[in-house]
C-alpha cells in the first residue's frame, strides 16, 4: 500500500455480537471500500465516507475501528489526532475495518443469556439445528395469556395475535373481524385451536374463550399474512434509515434468521419500497418538487409569497400567500382575520394552517396557507412570522382563534397593535363540555342560549345579567366562564372589531375542494387549492359587475332592516360641549344617544357591526343625512370589487415540473395521484365514467310489437 495512506472497508448497518470469550464479531448490514489518507483532516475523512455512502448525513454517527489483532476494544475516531493514529496503526495492514455506527445505538449483543435479562430484550439464542437465530421480541410469546386479557380495541387484539402467531410459528385467518368481535383460528386443518375476544359491558376488549392448544408449529412460517408489506416495512424502517442500500435479499434473509419467516424476493422489495415512501417521500418532495413550485409560483404570480423551510427527519414547512390574496385583504376585506387548522382527508400526514379574512358580504376569503406536519407551537410562530412578513404595512387587525398551541401569547408577541378574540364555535363546544350531565337536554339548551346572549350582549348590564342566570343554575359554570376572561368572548368588553362577523367555515369549504378519493402530493395540494381560488376570486368578480347600490346585498339588507326599525323612534337634539349640534337622544324603551361626529351609539350595535343602528338612521332622517355616508367602507360595492380586483394566474406546467436544480432543461418528473384504499361503506358520489348498461328492448310474442309482453298486450285477438 502506498506511503501514508490505507484501505479502508466500511461496516454500516450491521451488529455486534460478543463471545463468551469477550471477542467481538459484526455481522449484517453493507460494506464499502474506500482511502484514508494520512493528512486527511477528521472533516474530510467524514465527507469522504458521506460520499461513500450516498450523501449519508453522518451527525448522528460515531467511527469505530479494532487495534490490530485486538477483537475485544473498540477504538473511536472522533478528531484528527485520533484519525492519524488509525492510519498510522494500521500502515502495514492490507485492509482495515471501520464501523459506522448510531450515537445512541447499542448494538452489542451476547451469545450467552444473561440471568436477569428483562422480557423483550434482544438476545441471540441458538436454534434446534444449530443455526443461530436472534428472537428480536421473546415477550412475543406471551402476547396472548388466555381468557380474561384485555386490550384497548379490537386493534390492539389483532396486533397482539399477529405477534403471537409469529413467537409461535403458526399461521391464522379471521372468522369474524370487526371492530366488536374478533374470532381467529388457526389454518391447519388438523389443530382445533381458536380465540375468541369481544367487548364486555365495561366497554373493554377482552379475550372470551380460548379453545384448543396448538399441534402445527413449525420451524419456518411459509406465510403471505404474517409477513404483510406494511409489518415488513415496519419492522426494517431503521435499518433503511441507516442503510439506504439494503438490499431485498439481505431483507428476507435477516427477517428469516430473526423472526423465522420465509419471504421472497418480491415481498421484501414490495416491504422496502413502502419504507422508503415513509421515511423519503416527504424529503424528496421539499429537494425536488417543492422548491420549483416556490418559484413558479413567484414567476406566474409576481408578488407573491412562496416560503420553504427544510426541517429535521426528512420534515419540512411551506407557506404560500398569493398576490391576489393579499392584495385583496389590505385593500377590501374586513380587518379581520381567522386562523384555522385543516385537516386534509386524503393525506393525513399534512396539516393546513391557514389566515381567512371576510369580504363584504360575509364570505371567507384565504389570505395565506401553511403545510405542515402537524399543529405546534413552533410551526403556528413560524406561521405567523411568514404572515407578518407577507403584510409588511398591516395596520389594526383582529384575530380570531381557538387559543391553543400558544396563540395568545404568539399573536400578541408578533402583532402587538393586534386585538385576539375567541371563535364562537369553538367557544360554545367548550362551554357545553362543562355542562352537568345529570341536566336535562332542556335545561342544557336554555344555559347555551343564556351564553349566546352573554357573547352577543352589547353592553355590561346585558352581560352581567346574562352571567346571573347561569350562576342560578351552577356557580361553577358560571365561574368557569369568568375565568375564560370574557374580553376575548363578549362583545360587552372586546376591544377589537369583528364587525358581526363571529364564525368562519373555511375548513369545511377548503376540504370540499381537496378530492378524498387521491392522495395528492404537496404540490398538487396546494395547486389544487390555487385552482378554486382563482374560480372563486373570478366568479365573484363577474357577479359583482351587476351590482348598482352603493352596499353589497346582505350589507344593504341589514341597513334597510334598521331603517325599517328607525320609522318610529323620538329624536331629541342636544348640544355637545364644543356648541355643535352633532349629538342627539333617541327615545324607544330606553334613552340613547348618538354621535354622528364619532360614529358612535350608546347602544354600542354601530360601533360593533359597522353599520349604522336604528338610533342613528333616526337622527340621519332629522338631519337630512345619508345613511350610506356612516357605513364602513369594507361594506361597500367599490370596496367589494377591490377585494377581487386582482387574479391568480395559473401555472400551466404545475403537473410536471422539472427537477430542481436543473430548472431550464432536464428531467421532467411527473406527479401521478396515488390511489388510496377504498373507504368504507357506499361511495357517496358516482364513478366519473360510469358504464352504460344497454338493454334489450322488450318485445310482445303474440303481435311482435314493442314495449310490452305478451301478458299485457292490448291488441284485440283476432277469430
Amino acid at each position: 500500500m502506498g506511503r501514508g495512506q490505507i484501505v479502508a472497508v466500511l461496516q454500516v448497518g450491521g451488529e455486534f455480537s460478543t463471545d463468551d470469550d469477550g471477542r467481538m464479531s459484526y455481522y449484517g448490514g453493507e460494506a464499502h471500500a474506500m482511502h484514508v489518507k494520512s493528512d486527511w483532516t477528521f472533516k474530510m475523512f467524514k465527507h469522504e465516507i458521506s460520499s461513500t455512502l450516498n450523501n449519508l448525513k453522518l451527525d448522528s454517527y460515531v467511527f469505530k475501528y479494532f487495534l490490530p489483532r485486538n477483537d475485544k476494544i473498540l477504538i473511536s475516531i472522533s478528531n484528527d489526532k485520533d484519525l492519524r493514529r488509525m492510519v498510522d496503526f494500521h500502515a502495514e495492514s492490507e485492509t482495515t475495518y471501520i464501523y459506522v455506527m448510531k450515537k445512541a445505538d447499542n448494538r452489542l449483543k451476547s451469545l450467552i443469556p444473561v440471568s436477569g435479562t428483562p422480557a423483550g430484550s434482544a438476545l441471540v439464542v441458538a436454534t434446534p439445528d444449530g443455526s443461530k437465530r436472534q428472537k428480536i421480541c421473546a415477550s412475543w410469546e406471551n402476547a396472548i395469556t388466555g381468557v380474561g386479557q384485555v386490550f384497548e380495541g379490537s386493534k390492539e387484539f389483532r396486533d397482539a395475535l399477529h405477534k403471537y402467531a409469529i413467537a409461535h410459528r403458526f399461521h391464522y385467518r379471521f372468522v369474524k373481524n370487526d371492530s366488536s368481535r374478533v374470532t381467529a383460528e388457526c389454518t391447519d386443518e388438523g389443530c382445533a385451536w381458536r380465540i375468541h375476544a369481544s367487548k364486555s359491558h365495561a366497554k373493554e376488549f377482552a379475550i372470551k374463550k380460548v379453545s384448543g392448544a396448538h399441534t402445527c408449529e413449525s420451524e419456518t412460517i411459509k406465510s403471505h399474512r404474517l409477513a404483510s408489506q406494511k409489518w415488513v416495512a415496519s419492522v426494517i424502517k431503521e435499518k433503511i434509515r441507516d442503510s439506504p442500500n439494503y438490499r431485498p435479499r439481505d431483507i428476507a434473509n435477516d427477517l428469516h434468521r430473526e423472526y423465522g419467516l420465509s419471504l421472497n424476493y418480491s415481498q421484501a422489495w414490495r416491504g422496502k419500497a413502502i419504507a422508503q415512501k415513509e421515511l423519503y417521500s416527504s424529503h424528496e418532495e421539499a429537494c425536488n418538487q417543492l422548491p420549483w413550485f416556490c418559484q413558479r409560483i413567484v414567476e406566474t404570480n409576481p408578488g407573491s409569497v412562496a416560503t420553504l423551510e427544510a426541517l429535521e427527519d426528512s420534515k419540512f414547512r411551506f407557506f404560500v400567500a398569493f398576490h391576489a390574496s393579499l392584495h385583496g385583504f389590505e385593500h377590501g376585506c374586513r380587518p379581520l382575520l381567522f386562523l384555522d387548522v385543516i385537516s386534509v382527508r386524503s393525506n393525513k400526514h399534512w396539516k393546513l394552517l391557514a389566515a381567512t379574512s371576510v369580504d363584504g358580504e360575509g364570505d371567507i376569503f384565504p389570505v395565506a396557507l401553511s403545510v405542515v406536519d402537524d399543529e405546534s407551537q413552533e410551526n403556528w410562530h413560524w406561521f405567523l412570522e411568514q404572515l407578518k412578513a407577507s403584510l409588511p404595512a398591516l395596520g389594526e387587525v383582529t384575530f380570531i382563534s381557538n387559543g391553543k398551541n400558544g396563540l395568545w401569547d404568539k399573536v400578541s408577541l408578533l402583532f402587538p397593535n393586534s386585538h385576539h378574540g375567541y371563535h364562537v364555535n369553538y367557544f360554545v363546544e367548550e362551554y357545553k363540555k362543562q355542562l352537568d350531565d345529570s341536566w336535562s337536554e332542556e335545561v342544557k339548551d336554555t344555559m347555551v342560549e343564556h351564553l349566546k346572549k352573554a357573547l352577543y350582549s352589547c353592553k355590561v348590564d346585558e352581560f352581567n345579567q346574562y352571567v346571573e342566570l347561569i350562576k342560578a343554575e351552577s356557580d361553577k359554570l358560571a365561574e368557569w366562564l369568568l375565568e375564560t376572561k370574557p374580553e376575548r368572548w363578549s362583545d360587552a368588553f372586546f376591544k377589537g372589531s369583528r364587525l358581526g362577523q363571529y364564525t368562519c367555515n373555511v375548513s369545511e369549504t377548503i376540504a370540499e375542494w381537496i378530492p378524498s378519493r387521491y392522495e395528492l402530493s404537496v404540490v398538487q395540494l396546494v395547486d389544487t387549492i390555487r385552482c378554486n381560488l382563482m374560480e372563486m376570486m373570478y366568479t365573484r368578480r363577474e357577479s359583482s359587475n351587476a351590482w348598482a347600490e352603493v352596499l353589497t346585498p346582505s350589507a344593504n339588507q341589514k341597513l334597510q332592516e334598521q331603517m325599517n326599525k328607525a320609522l318610529t323612534l323620538n329624536v331629541v337634539c342636544s348640544t355637545g360641549n364644543d356648541g355643535n349640534s352633532h349629538v342627539f337622544e333617541v327615545c324607544d324603551d330606553s334613552v340613547n344617544v348618538v354621535n354622528i361626529n364619532t360614529w358612535e351609539c350608546t347602544c354600542r350595535k354601530w360601533q360593533l357591526s359597522g353599520i349604522p343602528c336604528s338610533h342613528a338612521i333616526a337622527v340621519f332622517d332629522r338631519t337630512e343625512r345619508c345613511p350610506l355616508d356612516y357605513c364602513d367602507k369594507c361594506f361597500t360595492t367599490e370596496y367589494y370589487r377591490l377585494t377581487y380586483a386582482m387574479s391568480i394566474n395559473p401555472i400551466p406546467d404545475v403537473l410536471v415540473p422539472t427537477v430542481a436544480g436543473d430548472l431550464s432543461h432536464g428531467a421532467a418528473l411527473h406527479l401521478s395521484p396515488i390511489l388510496t384504499r377504498r373507504q368504507v361503506g357506499r361511495p357517496k358520489e358516482k364513478p366519473a365514467d360510469p358504464r352504460i348498461a344497454i338493454k334489450r328492448a322488450v318485445r310482445c310474442s303474440r303481435c311482435k310489437g314493442y314495449g310490452h309482453n305478451k301478458a299485457t298486450c292490448k291488441v284485440p285477438i283476432t277469430a
